[in-house]
């Protein structure tokens, strides 16, 4: 049997809350304001059933001037990012459920039953598989020499770029009660980071997967065991010699990234990772509350709470603002300075799952239905 138990976003968003109702409370209704900024689709194309009918969170990834997406059926699209226009694509025999990871000439996916694919960036064509201890939910990452993989059952791979025999893994115990789903792991050319159901942050050597640091994020607290949960879900930032992590019922925080030591945190609920931008880190509440932390001392800056329980993405710095969607496929523009709402646009009547990747002047938003959309600032 499974070690583990899965947790719907409802019940994610409720006990974000702190709600001890028996009755959910319905989403904010869209606050009226003045737009201040529009945006405006450049192009849009269809990815096959897009997530699907489980909850995965299948992101694209930009990778030089190409764009790829994945739905949750086994499709792989290649595009050109200006024009939307198809590269290739192909279609795996396997449900997806982590993708996707771009990088070394490489197009990595991960399946439900713990395969990872990878596939010629050129032209799809499969260049290897290999076999994992268990579902793979976030895309592999890898920094030309290894693909890194983080299974749902908390165990990090390390698989050999050009054959995908495995190089190394790290174990970690899993809690009894956990989120469905892992972060992203971040793989530079010497450390791999991975945040843990558990509330912990690790740092290992890429090449040999030693441990070379780990700090605690959050605590688990109270009788339950849903109440305990701690899960590190979102993915994790590196930004400069900083490395912002956010945790399910836990805490924001900043860490050295060579060693490891807080620099501070403050009390946040979060299954979505951090964004920054203007000096600011970006978080998206579990309950909805956008809000802006100073990144050097970790005091609040704003709080938006204008889109309470409207299940957000993790919120992404886009131009002067932030950019998050939310359940019913609106997406939200704040202004970065103080919060205040100055644009939405609706992209997908079956809601947005996954953050907006913003390059540029251009915002790209994967609906949960499989329409992929281009999005410029007029």
């Amino acid at each position: 049997m499974s070690r583990y138990l899965a947790v719907g976003l409802s019940a994610l968003v409720l006990a974000g809350c702190g709600s001890s109702s028996k009755k959910e409370l319905p989403p904010a209704p869209l606050e009226k304001f003045t737009a201040e900024v529009s945006l405006e689709r450049s192009w849009k194309r269809n990815i096959g059933v897009g997530q699907g009918k489980l909850y995965n969170t299948l992101t694209p990834a930009l990778d030089g001037l190409a764009l790829y997406a994945a739905d949750a059926r086994g499709r792989v699209v290649a595009m050109d990012r200006d024009t939307g226009s198809v590269s290739w694509q192909v279609r795996l025999k396997e449900p997806l459920s982590g993708a996707v990871g771009a990088g070394g000439g490489r197009v990595m996916v991960g399946t439900l039953d713990g395969q990872v694919i990878t596939l010629d960036e050129n032209d799809g064509s499969e260049l290897w598989r290999a076999q994992v201890s268990s579902e793979v939910l976030a895309p592999p990452q890898t920094n030309g020499d290894v693909v890194v993989v983080q299974t749902q059952d908390d165990k990090l791979v390390a698989l050999d770029i050009s054959s995908g025999d495995q190089r190394w893994i790290y174990e970690a115990s899993l809690p009894v009660l956990t989120v469905r789903g892992t972060s992203t792991p971040v793989v530079s050319l010497r450390q791999v980071y991975a945040g843990l159901a558990s509330g912990r942050v690790v740092s290992l050597a890429a090449d040999s997967g030693i441990p070379l640091w780990e700090e605690r994020i959050a605590q688990p607290q109270g009788r339950s065991e849903l109440e305990r949960m701690v899960d590190i879900d979102g993915d994790l930032l590196l930004s400069g010699q900083n490395l912002y992590v956010a945790s399910f019922q836990g805490n924001l925080a900043a860490l050295d990234a060579e060693s490891g030591n807080m620099r501070w945190q403050r009390p946040v609920s979060s299954y979505v990772g951090p964004a920054a931008g203007f000096g600011s880190v970006y978080v998206s509440h579990a309950n909805g509350v956008v809000e802006a932390v100073d990144q050097n001392r970790g005091n609040s800056l704003w709080r938006n709470e204008s889109l309470i329980r409207r299940q957000l993405t993790a919120p992404v710095a886009f131009s002067s603002y932030v950019a998050v969607a939310d359940f019913e496929g609106y997406v939200h523009l704040l202004a970065q300075t103080d919060g205040r709402l100055v644009g939405r646009i609706r992209v997908d009547r079956k809601g947005v799952r996954v953050a907006p990747i913003a390059l540029g002047d251009t915002l790209y938003v994967f609906g949960n239905s499989g329409d992929l959309a281009a999005l410029k600032l007029k």
